[in-house]
């Protein structure tokens, strides 16, 4: 659980008020956080006997990890999901020019929520991009993190993206998946589906709810 702090209260309040602004698409305010999904191979295929019921042998075989990127948009009811890899410094910079090149190329501004977590860093950027390039990328980013211990876990729950990544564990992937292509083919009918439908996250938790509910996580006077 956090502990009361004034580090830990400001980010949340900064969080807090971002949710709280009106929709607008000219200045998006989009989630990002990642999870790691083991990729798992069957060793023996399940099948239905005649009663239809499904069986399936608890031997498998471990086939890697990869990294799943969660890109969401709580007010537009848009969201993508990303598998990568890894989840180091070159891959984050890389999902970051990719929500601003290509999800969002119009925006003037993007505020981009997302935990604080040692592989967030803007200055990888400028190791895999030209200068120019990363400069026109960062100037459209207002980077806005999470305190620490401020995940989904922990109340309250203020990255969406981890939220929705709870989502998509439950509802679009399978627990046994063999190879990055099948995954990949899984999260995208998820997500496609899901912006289909416009499903937006109404977010009702506020800077002034927080005061009164959370009130232990403030520094006494």
């Amino acid at each position: 659980m956090p502990e009361a702090s004034p580090e830990f209260v400001c980010q949340m309040e900064r969080v807090l008020s971002v949710y709280q602004r009106a929709y607008d698409p000219s200045h998006p305010v989009v989630c990002l956080d990642e999870s790691p999904k083991q990729l798992i191979k069957e060793v023996r295929h399940p099948f239905v006997d005649s009663d239809g019921v499904q069986h399936v042998d608890y031997e498998y075989s471990r086939e890697g990890v990869t990294d799943l990127y969660m890109i969401v948009e709580p007010l537009g009811g848009r969201r993508e999901v990303r598998v990568e890899d890894n989840h180091n410094r070159f891959t984050y910079a890389r999902i970051v020019s990719h929500i601003a090149e290509h999800m969002y190329p119009e925006a003037e501004m993007i505020t981009l929520i997302e935990d604080n977590l040692s592989a967030h860093k803007l200055s990888a950027l400028y190791e895999i991009f030209t200068p120019q390039r990363a400069q026109s990328i960062i100037e459209r980013l207002e980077v806005v993190r999470t305190p620490t211990h401020g995940s989904c876990g922990s109340p309250p729950g203020l990255n969406i993206a981890e939220c929705e990544l709870s989502v998509l564990t439950r509802q679009g992937v399978s627990k046994r998946v063999a190879d990055k292509q099948k995954l990949t083919g899984q999260v995208q009918a998820w997500y496609k589906i899901r912006n289909t439908k416009q499903t937006q996250v109404n977010w009702q938790f506020t800077t002034k709810d927080a005061r009164i509910k959370l009130k232990h996580l403030y520094p006494s006077f």
